[in-house]
């Protein structure tokens, strides 16, 4: 239980639900929440669900605190993320600062994070069709590249990934977890930072210099993208033991145009010429040159262009031979 939270400071937002909620009264369902709560974790964080009444719930993420000096810097980056209005992006609603740990308080997404679905379990997993995958694609693309280019500061999210990015009810897209945010004045092209973010999503070049930068956000994103078109992880156990990746697996068979091969096989029928446009946005995305890397706004526009208004009619059956990497 969260019982242990002793006195702090708490942030409403001005314009958060929270608003006609008394602090006190959000702190007493806090101090309630236990394990049975609990609707997701991950290396940096435990989210529970904060149901305030029939009607109103928010999500919970409880983070350890650092250093008095990250955490004064976790704080400005807090402020800033609060003038975030977008429909791809989860809202923060606020935060408490206690002793030892912070809580951010978000809204609720009904259907959980898109890695669950492509890859948790059973009673989690739900079935995607291309409309669907599509949908989510470029409503997480707007998401960061209304980090990239519209938030002033700009903000690199660091830690793009399948789990956090959320769905609603409507199975939008919503960008989610800045616990590792990084603000970026508009004259700067990178921040310096320990290497942070989670294994298979990282692009190469961020190891070698420690620089976090949009262009790195950009490849974790192409990332996403394959974990949509072929349904696997990043992490997956076989690419694991064949020494390879997701990453490097896909772009030999994109290479030799033979994308069906690694396609998804539970989308069933679907257009592959909207597939096969979507795998390239992918592959410009993980160029191993930063470089060469489209920016999002591209990424989006990119994106948006790959499905034409007029559906494409001609549809080839994604079924696969069970390829393994």
């Amino acid at each position: 239980m969260l019982s242990s939270i002793k006195k702090g400071k708490m942030v409403i937002f001005r314009s958060s639900l929270l608003q006609s909620l008394k602090s006190d009264a959000v702190l007493q369902k806090t101090r309630k929440l236990s394990n049975k709560d609990i609707i997701g974790s991950g290396g940096y964080g435990v989210v529970y669900e904060l149901r305030l009444n029939e009607s109103v719930a928010f999500a919970v993420k409880r983070l350890n605190r650092g250093s008095e000096e990250r955490d004064n810097g976790f704080e400005r980056e807090l402020e800033a993320m609060a003038d975030i209005k977008h429909r791809n992006i989860v809202t923060l609603h606020g935060y408490y600062i206690a002793p030892h740990y912070n809580l951010l308080i978000f809204e609720l997404m009904p259907n959980g994070s898109l890695d669950s679905i492509l890859h948790g379990r059973s009673k989690e997993k739900k079935h995607l069709d291309w409309p669907t995958r599509y949908r989510v694609a470029v409503g997480a693309a707007r998401g960061i590249s209304y980090l990239h280019h519209d938030c002033i500061p700009h903000i690199i999210h660091r830690d793009i990934k399948s789990s956090n990015i959320l769905l609603d009810q409507n199975m939008g897209a919503r960008v989610s977890d800045f616990g590792l945010a990084t603000l970026m004045e508009p004259n700067k092209t990178h921040v310096s930072t320990m290497v942070a973010g989670t294994f298979g999503y990282l692009a190469p070049e961020y190891f070698d210099t420690g620089r976090a930068t949009v262009k790195g956000d950009v490849y974790s994103f192409g990332v996403v993208l394959l974990e949509l078109l072929t349904g696997k992880k990043p992490s997956d156990e076989a690419f694991v033991e064949e020494g390879t990746k997701l990453v490097t697996w896909v772009k030999a068979v994109v290479q030799e145009k033979k994308e069906e091969l690694v396609l998804d096989s539970s989308l069933g029928s679907c257009p592959m010429q909207e597939v096969n446009k979507v795998f390239n946005i992918a592959m410009k995305c993980l160029e191993p040159d930063p470089l060469n890397r489209p920016n999002m706004a591209e990424v989006v526009n990119l994106l948006e262009q790959a499905v034409s208004c007029k559906h494409v009619t001609t549809t080839l059956p994604c079924t696969i031979n069970d390829m393994s990497p």
